[in-house]
């Protein structure tokens, strides 16, 4: 089993996922606001990579079961439902809707990622159960970083090498790229606390000055919802054994 980390997305094209097991990460906001969304009963996700598809597919949604969500440069968009905050995920709002997603970067990896065949979503919130079913797949891994703008980004890095460390404890012969050391290293060095980490970020300072503290504080939650996202036919839903 090996296992490789993609600072960016933008370092490789869609038809390099094809056939792997992938993870896409973006820890600010979106795989969190993902896992909220689901864990609270979401009917199911549609991640897109653009405003003007998130739009035309909204229009043919019919009997307001569905939300038009997401952010752009951090805020909402004009007639959009929801940000990309994840607390504004509740139960009463999302419970058996579908929700259309466009983010400025986590909502573009999922659909880079989307001839993968087996796609999951993780964030901090579910790190160790994600951790646990690759462990059990035993299949190479691809890790996406969501990173900012096509850029690095530390706080998605750094989650993704505290889920090889979690994957890491539970199988010894797990091979790693360079990447995925870096990132290792990265989450040893910074991921004690992850709380501070993202507020030192560079994307975490950004949206604490854009008034977003608090959401911090959800994203920075570690395994407090313990459910597996799985992307697959264009939809975001929660993984169930006959998924696969």
């Amino acid at each position: 089993m090996k296992v490789n980390v993609l600072l960016s997305p933008n370092n490789v094209d869609e038809l390099y996922f094809t056939g792997k097991t992938s993870v896409a990460i973006d820890v600010l906001r979106a795989t969190s606001v993902i896992v909220q969304a689901l864990n609270n009963g979401a009917k199911e996700i549609i991640p897109v990579g653009s405003i003007d598809f998130a739009m035309k597919i909204s229009v043919n949604a019919h009997g307001g079961q569905t939300l038009l969500c997401g952010e752009r440069n951090t805020k909402i968009i004009d007639g959009f439902d929801l940000g990309n905050s994840p607390q504004d995920y509740t139960k009463g709002l999302v419970h058996g809707k579908s929700i259309i997603l466009f983010t400025t970067n986590g909502s573009k990896a999922v659909v880079k990622a989307k001839y993968s065949d087996k796609l999951f979503i993780t964030s901090f919130n579910n790190l160790s159960i994600v951790a646990e079913h690759l462990t059990e797949l035993d299949k190479d891994v691809e890790i996406i970083a969501a990173g900012s703008h096509g850029m690095f980004c530390m706080e998605d890095t750094i989650c993704a090498g505290a889920l090889i460390q979690k994957m890491q404890s539970l199988k010894e012969d797990i091979e790693i790229t360079d990447a995925a050391k870096a990132s290792l290293v990265l989450n040893e060095q910074f991921g004690s606390n992850v709380l501070e980490m993202l507020r030192e970020s560079e994307h975490g300072k950004l949206l604490i000055k854009n008034g977003f503290e608090d959401d911090l504080k959800f994203c920075a939650e570690i395994d407090n919802m313990p459910i597996i996202p799985f992307y697959k036919g264009g939809e975001i839903k929660l993984f169930k054994k006959n998924n696969i």
